[in-house]
């Protein structure tokens, strides 16, 4: 007779959910970000005095959720439809700095007279605002680099504005391929005038917020700054500006 084989006592399976990464602290004065002004144009913008940080891009790149992700949830208006925003709006961070959300550019739906009334005071904004001291531009990092982006890129470099790039929807794209649209958008960049940087961001699990803070704060001329526990970003829109 064969000896009988004793049973292994089952183990108890535990589950236990993932735990998210924690978050990096943010720096207070982006989480303290107040809506200031909304302008039509530019006689109508604050006075040209103080330090300015635009952020720009094209309708369905994520500019507004970006701009949430960097400060705090709903400081920007965002939308399933692209082309929302239509004036030039200021976020206060202390009485001599601001960010500023400027309309989308490039969306198709939006009749031609209104896409070129943007484009104008797109422009001027960029060109004229003396207090402006860099520039955020946001693309999807799946589709870079459009015309119409490198058409602000050469605006920028023409008074030799700075940029920094910020290549949403980096969820989008496994790690490998987004790395290696990284590495492609940084070439074809050396072949581009201006100053410009460009990195991965993702508003949805807020990958690149602290890369982006650090350009900021630089160009801000803010040093030692008080640090907060950041909050887990929102499901941003999709499609907002």
């Amino acid at each position: 007779m064969r000896p009988t084989k004793k049973k292994k006592p089952q183990q108890k399976i535990i589950y236990e959910p993932e735990k998210k990464a924690r978050l990096q602290p943010q720096p207070a004065h982006f989480a303290q970000a107040s809506f200031l002004i909304s302008a039509p144009g530019l006689k109508e913008c604050p006075p040209d005095e103080g330090i300015e940080i635009a952020f720009a891009g094209r309708s369905n790149a994520g500019k507004s959720s970006a701009l949430n992700c960097l400060t705090s949830a709903r400081l920007a208006r965002t939308s399933k439809t692209p082309g929302r925003t239509q004036l030039i709006n200021f976020f206060s961070l202390d009485n001599h700095r601001r960010l500023v959300d400027l309309p989308g550019y490039g969306y198709a739906k939006v009749p031609d007279a209104l896409r070129r009334e943007w484009g104008k005071h797109l422009g001027a904004y960029i060109s004229e605002r003396q207090c402006l001291q860099g520039l955020v531009v946001m693309m999807d990092v799946r589709h870079p680099l459009t015309d119409f982006d490198c058409q602000l890129l050469e605006v920028a470099a023409g008074r030799m504005l700075p940029v920094h790039i910020l290549l949403t929807k980096a969820d989008k794209l496994k790690r490998g391929p987004a790395k290696n649209q990284l590495i492609a958008v940084r070439k074809e960049l050396e072949t581009l005038p201006g100053q410009v940087t460009v990195q991965l961001f993702s508003s949805l699990k807020g990958d690149g917020r602290a890369e982006a803070w650090s350009q900021l704060d630089t160009w801000l001329d803010w040093s030692n700054p008080v640090l907060v526990e950041s909050e887990t970003p929102d499901d941003p829109s999709p499609t907002d500006d």
